[in-house]
């Protein structure tokens, strides 16, 4: 999943469960200003915040690593 994929998710997730923002602000311990940013797709959040903010939503975030081979 790429990172607007993962925005537009959390964002329908908060708007289904009629959370603000600022409560998700205040539920998550996430700064307002972080969060607009990353729902305007304009912040890059640490896997930290966005740990707080799924658990807040009830989502759970799994961390694909992909093992790339490079040639020369």
């Amino acid at each position: 999943m790429h990172l607007s994929e993962l925005i537009k998710t959390i964002k329908e997730r908060r708007e289904a469960l009629q959370v603000t923002q600022e409560g998700l602000a205040e539920l998550s311990g996430v700064g307002l200003r972080t969060l607009k940013q990353f729902e305007s797709g304009k912040g890059n959040p640490t896997l930290s915040t966005l740990h707080k903010i799924s658990d807040v939503l009830g989502m759970e975030i799994c961390l694909k690593i992909k093992n790339v081979t490079h040639t020369k």
